[in-house]
């Protein structure tokens, strides 16, 4: 009889993500089993609880994943189930911390390719904005511009300390570099914008951050994306489907959340399937989401 493909989902929070749940049984696991209210000092002993109690053979069809909604907190718990590990005892991990991993790869992911086809530029130089940067899809995407080799500014709502904390975390964490910039009112939005190429919306669902009017007076901004599909959306004027659309008489370009939302679902959808269809364990991040990402859209 065939090893059953397991997937041990943990969560520091009170309860694990149904979504999450769903996507992995969608993807093929044979069965999902929630830990939560999960502290980093019990990440070992269910690590070694998950690898010692199959066959070193089944450790390819065992699997853990780190949910939460705090991107920091869900890498530390990844670093210590990496080295809970007992060679040649191992099994797979992925860190997806409220979707944030692979919603903020699908969205840089979108953007890149919207660039490249109509504006023939690429992430590399590239001056973007991210509103909404203290919350984990925010932080994920940055980073992952940051990587790619973008200038980005982190945009605090509330202020520039949590986002200053945030980019010395880039820095320390990834040895890229990214800015603070308060964005905790209209006249200071207008000030980030006019020296942006690319706006990254990622606030709450259901909160306006940046309107038509302030888009139109945004003489340099290439493109704008939003992933809040709650009304009212990010960035007024959007359209939820749109992937490229011209939003304005400057030509700047507008993806919005269902679109970015389709990506995301393949992304995490397929990094669950190298999970289960891999010959050897894997380990999955916010950068594999992104290469998924960019492969998935061509």
């Amino acid at each position: 009889m065939a090893d059953k493909h397991i997937l041990h989902m943990v969560t520091p929070l009170k309860h694990m993500s149904p979504f999450d749940a769903n996507m992995a049984l969608d993807a093929g696991f044979d069965a999902v089993l929630a830990y939560t209210d999960v502290a980093l000092n019990e990440i070992t002993g269910l690590v070694q609880d998950a690898i010692f109690s199959r066959p070193r053979k089944s450790g390819v069809n065992t699997g853990m994943f780190f949910g939460g909604k705090n991107a920091v907190l869900a890498l530390d718990m990844l670093a210590i189930a990496r080295a809970a590990l007992v060679p040649p005892f191992a099994i797979s991990f992925f860190a997806d911390p409220a979707g944030s991993f692979t919603t903020g790869a699908a969205m840089v992911a979108c953007v890149e390719k919207v660039l490249r086809e109509h504006k023939q530029r690429k992430l590399k130089g590239l001056k973007v904005a991210v509103f909404g940067a203290t919350g984990v899809v925010g932080f994920a995407a940055a980073v992952i511009a940051s990587l790619e080799g973008a200038e980005v500014t982190l945009v605090g709502y509330d202020g520039v300390k949590r986002v200053s904390d945030g980019a010395r975390e880039i820095k320390a964490r990834f040895n890229v570099d990214a800015r603070a910039a308060d964005g905790s009112d209209d006249a200071k939005k207008a000030e980030i914008l006019s020296g942006a190429e690319a706006a990254l919306c990622a606030g709450r669902a259901g909160v306006r951050i940046l309107s038509r009017a302030q888009l139109d007076a945004a003489a340099g901004l290439l493109l704008v994306a939003d992933v809040n599909a709650v009304p009212p959306t990010g960035i007024e004027g959007l359209e939820m489907t749109a992937n490229g659309v011209e939003l304005n008489a400057h030509g700047t370009l507008g993806v919005g959340p269902l679109a970015i939302g389709s990506l995301k679902y393949k992304t995490e959808f397929g990094l669950f399937g190298k999970m289960i269809a891999g010959d050897k364990p894997v380990c999955f991040d916010f950068r594999d989401a992104f290469q998924l990402a960019r492969e998935l859209d061509g």
